[in-house]
């Protein structure tokens, strides 16, 4: 189609503008990251929906790759390092995309919700103890710090809870991430008029308290609880 016919039509809307930071929403479901050289970028693999200008990807580091444990698996690298010049369009199934601009701060990420993250971030696996004493058995998460932005992913629109009002209780099957450095503690609902319905999901729930935020999202990931490979 020429341009002058695109310009003129409703597809108008759709297309890539200037970038307006270093990674920013294209729609809802869009990330779209402003790559240039010494400036890479570590992405889930398979989320490379489209790119311009002159980029190119590898798999991370066999240091990278130990200290994140194999992302806790050791079957495969969790992510590709992109380097270049242009613009790179990633997704995730759909997905609503959110980026997240840290200064000196850390994040911590369900690990198949982590969708980008600037290779100047630090990036390491962590046991969530709270979680594990909720569940039962050693559970883990990525945890992000440093200066930086990072792009995660939610089932629909999220929600964004600041914790520092009141002790905030989050069911475990919707929490995508939250800021570290916040007090987690499991609580266990006993009543039996908990457990109709669904059964398990509002039974369990994390309280989190203190000075930050909590991403939820409104969907249970009940089939991949806290599975930490995208």
């Amino acid at each position: 189609m020429q341009r002058q016919l695109l310009a003129g039509s409703d597809l108008a809307r759709y297309e890539a503008g200037a970038s307006t930071g270093r990674m920013a929403n294209h729609g809802a479901a869009m990330c779209r990251v402003a790559v240039t050289s010494g400036q890479d970028v570590y992405a889930k693999p398979g989320a490379m929906v489209a790119y311009d200008g002159f980029l190119q990807y590898e798999a991370v580091s066999q240091t990278f790759r130990r200290a994140l444990g194999e992302w806790a698996s050791g079957e495969r690298s969790p992510l590709l390092r992109w380097f270049g010049d242009g613009n790179l369009y990633l997704a995730d199934e759909g997905a609503d995309v959110v980026n997240l601009q840290l200064a000196d701060e850390s994040l911590s990420v369900n690990g198949s919700h982590l969708l980008a993250l600037d290779t100047a971030l630090d990036c390491r696996v962590e046991k969530v103890k709270g979680l594990a004493m909720l569940a039962g058995t050693g559970l883990y998460n990525v945890t992000v710090g440093g200066t930086g932005w990072v792009s995660i992913t939610s089932r629909g629109v999220p929600v964004v809870l600041d914790c520092a009002e009141a002790e905030t209780f989050v069911d475990p099957d919707a929490l995508v991430a939250w800021t570290t450095g916040l007090d987690i503690r499991p609580r266990r609902t006993v009543k039996v008029g908990a457990l109709i319905g669904r059964g398990s999901g509002e039974a369990l729930q994390l309280g989190f308290r203190g000075t930050g935020f909590v991403v939820v999202q409104p969907s249970e990931d009940t089939s991949e609880r806290f599975k930490i490979r995208g």
